[in-house]
């Protein structure tokens, strides 16, 4: 009898099969076994498409999971972020975050948070994780943020008494590049009254002479308004690398000859007038470190401005007759990314906060 006659008797008769193999075939138990277990069964499978269907169907949009603060947040970081920062988030190492790049220069910013689903790689599930891990900071990320809230002196540089601070009617932020210096003017009101900035085209030409970096540091010094106090943005670039050894000499440059300059009164009385606020404690105040590289400010930056137009009681208010001047930096015709202007701002606005306004807590 062949082995499909066989497989037939034994659905024909499924109880005690394997005894009636034995006897009328005279097939020993293990062949018995073998042969009424290894002939292949159909299965039956669900409808995968049907299902996934109605699992799109049934779940939610993202707008509707995230609070418009959140989305901004989110969207802030996906348009401006390079894979190289996108990649610091776990759920966006590899492919994601080089796709997340080419997705927004193929088809622009992401509107909203339901365009990622046109990414490859991001399926509904892995784009909500990926939205809640760039709002949700890690909990080093957290403990740094407590830790440079708290101290006083860990804040600026170097320390100087509350009462001090307590005292402030304006100060002046100044933020300088490899060619460019800017400064913001805010009172205690966080009103600009000044904000510019400077070219400083004979810098970073190789041989880094003094007289050319005095020459062009104070010619802007004698520009900037006097205030209370001077704050510096102060960059933290490694002497590990090599490649940023210019800069990094660069910076540690301009940054002693505006203390020499600024300090114009430190002989007489020994105050300190200008300080030192950490690029990454700004970063962080504002949301806009993605792991440990701090992204653009323009967009917060243009949404300050606009706000001080549109609200009755902004947050930050500039002089009227400078608003149209300040815009023109965010129009479509615009070619350059003004970044020292934005920090400037931002830097001013930061230390109000973290410092003069928390001097009274």
């Amino acid at each position: 009898m062949s082995n499909v006659a066989c497989w037939a008797l034994t659905r024909l008769w499924p109880r005690g099969r394997q005894k009636l193999l034995h006897i009328v075939l005279g097939l020993s138990p293990f062949q018995c076994l073998h042969l009424s277990s290894t002939h292949p069964r159909k299965k039956a499978y669900p409808d995968i498409s049907s299902s996934a269907q109605n699992r799109k169907d049934t779940e939610p949009a993202l707008e509707n999971i995230f609070s418009s603060e959140q989305q901004h947040a989110i969207l802030r970081v996906l348009n401006t972020a390079s894979a190289e920062e996108l990649a610091e988030f776990r759920l966006l190492r590899g492919r994601k975050s080089v796709n997340i790049v080419e997705h927004r220069e193929k088809h622009g910013p992401f509107v909203d948070l339901q365009n990622l689903l046109d990414v490859p790689l991001f399926q509904y599930k892995t784009t909500v994780q990926v939205c809640h891990s760039i709002l949700l900071p890690t909990e080093n990320e957290k403990k740094e943020k407590i830790q440079a809230s708290v101290p006083l002196g860990r804040l600026i540089r170097p320390e100087i008494e509350r009462a001090r601070l307590k005292s402030v009617k304006s100060i002046v932020s100044v933020v300088f590049g490899s060619h460019k210096l800017a400064w913001a003017h805010l009172d205690r009101k966080l009103t600009v009254l000044d904000w510019q900035q400077e070219e400083c085209s004979r810098l970073m030409r190789g041989d880094y002479a003094s007289p050319v970096y005095l020459e062009e540091v104070s010619s802007i010094i004698s520009m900037m308004p006097e205030a209370d106090f001077y704050v510096l943005e102060k960059n933290r670039l490694s002497l590990q690398q090599t490649s940023l050894f210019p800069l990094t000499l660069h910076f540690h440059i301009m940054e002693a000859m505006l203390h020499a300059l600024l300090n114009k009164t430190f002989m007489q009385d020994g105050q300190h007038r200008v300080l030192s606020l950490n690029r990454i404690t700004v970063g962080k105040h504002f949301g806009l470190m993605v792991g440990n590289n701090r992204t653009s400010g323009k967009d917060l930056v243009k949404q300050i401005l606009t706000c001080s137009v549109t609200e009755a009681n902004p947050h930050v208010s500039f002089l009227p007759d400078n608003v149209v001047h300040y815009q023109q930096m965010f129009s479509p015709v615009a070619q350059k990314r003004d970044e020292e202007m934005y920090d400037s701002l931002l830097q001013a606005v930061a230390f109000y906060e973290l410092a003069v306004f928390k001097a009274y807590s």
